[in-house]
Parts: structure tokens; sequence; C-alpha cells
């Protein structure tokens, strides 16, 4: 499968810094972006889809004793940061979806976060998790989508939920951030795909996202930002804080939650057919082992745990390959 190659211009400098207002949309009027800077750098998204292999969607950058001031940015200022905003998840209020959610995390962002670094936007593609879903038929089935399903009292035409759309787009486009979205493709995985590309130019690369399923992506040049509802801010989240949250590396916490499932994405967890396998033995298994193809691997040819653990790897080995699949961030 091959999808179009895409040009994502990046402003070397950004020569205004935008903040918009809590509610932004009572007082900004909807107009067409101006011209764009002309001091650009090009991110080209690969145009073939990589299929096949295991273990191909995780970073295998080793992990190093990293050096981190208060606020979670690096000491060092060697490198430029791109950031890369993930807008789906912002224009929720919960489960619900809500325009002035992303208007204000919008202005927070700019206001906290990137006063002089480039943006990138990224939105999901139309059918972007059908791969996924075809896969494992739960997953992400509970969210709602964006300004799609409607209570009875909010009653929005076809026409009304493409302006809100295409109010998000103007306010981007004002604040000069361009915006990639591919149709078919989830925009973690895109997000992925354009997070190696500027590590290769020899930038670091910061993920605005609520969305854990980014910290597989964490390394000493990869970051995350997070919005955080009960503080009205977003905070950064580095390597550091990663190991001593979970005290393995981000390969092996994603192996993890192939084993013990993911509820949010709606992805079971091998307790599910198989009641004893737990966290705690899972993560014995994965420290010993490293990672869950490792694990996989020696199953298949020598005992590894206990009986009832050996079983379920050796029986449920394409269950918890199906959980990686499905879990893993794919790249293009």
């Amino acid at each position: 499968m091959m999808i179009n190659t895409i040009e994502v211009a990046v402003p070397i400098h950004v020569n205004i810094k935008p903040c918009l207002p809590i509610n932004p949309f009572k007082s900004i009027s909807i107009i067409k972006p101006g011209k764009r800077m002309t001091k650009t750098e090009v991110v080209e998204a690969k145009t073939t889809v990589i299929s096949g292999s295991f273990d191909r969607t995780v970073g295998r950058q080793l992990l190093g004793k990293a050096d981190f001031c208060g606020n979670g940015l690096e000491k060092t200022k060697s490198k430029k940061r791109v950031f890369f905003l993930d807008v789906n998840p912002l224009c929720y209020e919960g489960s619900r979806p809500s325009l002035q959610s992303f208007g204000r995390w919008l202005s927070l962002f700019f206001d906290q976060v990137s006063h002089a670094d480039p943006v990138i936007a990224v939105f999901d593609g139309e059918g972007g998790t059908e791969h996924r879903r075809q896969l494992l038929p739960s997953y992400k089935a509970h969210r709602r989508k964006f300004l799609r399903q409607l209570t009875a009292s909010q009653r929005f035409s076809r026409g009304r939920v493409g302006r809100s759309h295409q109010f998000i787009l103007d306010v981007l486009g004002k604040c000069n951030v361009p915006v990639v979205k591919i149709e078919g493709h989830e925009a973690d995985d895109v997000i992925a795909t354009l997070v190696g590309q500027v590590l290769q130019k020899g930038y670091r690369a910061v993920v605005a996202s609520p969305d854990k399923d980014f910290k597989q992506l964490i390394s000493e040049d990869v970051q995350l930002v997070m919005p955080l509802q009960d503080l009205d801010r977003w905070s950064f989240y580095t390597l550091k804080h990663y190991i001593a949250q979970y005290n393995c590396d981000p390969h092996s916490e994603l192996s993890l939650r192939c084993i013990v499932g993911d509820d949010v994405d709606g992805v079971p967890g091998i307790q599910h057919v198989v009641p004893g396998f737990g966290r705690k033995t899972a993560l014995k298994l994965l420290k010993k082992h490293g990672s869950l193809e490792n694990l996989l691997n020696a199953a298949a040819v020598r005992t590894v745990g206990r009986d009832y653990a050996q079983e379920a790897l050796t029986k449920h080995a394409d269950y918890l390959r199906r959980n990686y699949e499905v879990l893993a961030l794919r790249r293009y």
C-alpha cells in the first residue's frame, strides 16, 4: 500500500506568539491564513507502508543517562525542537466533544510550551482505525467521533460539522501551524513517522498529546508534553520520568501493555483467557527477557516460568502478537 508524499513546511523562526483567549470562539473571526513564512525546512513522510516485521514499529534507541532541568527540558540546547500537536484528543472535554476544550488547550500550549519552536498539527484521517479494528473489533470502539455523534438536544447539520472542522483548521492557520492529515491513517502513526524523520535531520521532537500510546516513542531526543486537566496546564514528560514511573524502558512497557491489555483502547489482556496471569508475572518475565518477542521465542523452545505462564505464552502467542500489532505505533 502506498500513500502520497507529504511535505510539511516547518518555520525556522516563528515571528508571532499566538495566545488565544480561553474561549476564542467569542472573539476570533474566521479568516483565511495569511502568507506562509518563507524560511522553511521540508519534512518528508515516506511513501511506502512498512509491513511484515513483528517488531518494526518500536524505536530501538539506546537508553542513556539524561540530564534534565526542573521543567523537564534538557539543559543542553544543542538541538532544535519540533513540536507535533495531536489535535483530535484535545477536542474533547472528558468524553464529550468540545470546541472550547480545543481553544483552551491550544491557547495554553502557545502560552506555556511552544514560544518560538516550530509546531506541526496532525489530525486522524478518515478510516484511520480500520486496520486495527480488522485485527481487533473492540479497538477504540467506545470512543465517540468528534462532532459526529450528537445528543438529541444538539442537532448539527452536515454543513455545521464541516464548518466546525474548518474553524479548527482556520485557527491553526492563523497561528502559522501547518496541518497534516492522511486518509486511512491514525494521527498516532503519522506522528511516529514524522518524529523519526525529524530525528534523522538532527532535531529533537516533542509530542503534545494526552495519549499514553506515545510513551513508546520516548528517548533522550523524544519527549511528551501532556495536558493536565486538574492543573489546567501542560506538563513535560521525559525519559527520566518514564524510567522513574515504570522502572523499565519504553519497549518493555509496550510489551507489558500487550500482555496485561489496555482498557482505554479496548485491548483485552491475557488475564481474560488465563486469569492467573497478571501484571506481576508479566513484569517479572519481561525484565528477564526484555521484550514480548524475546519472551515468546524463549517460551517456544524452553520453560520460562510456572506451568500456567508457560502454557499461556505457547497456547496464546497469536493472541499476544495481535495485541502488539494493535498497540504498537506504525511507521510508513
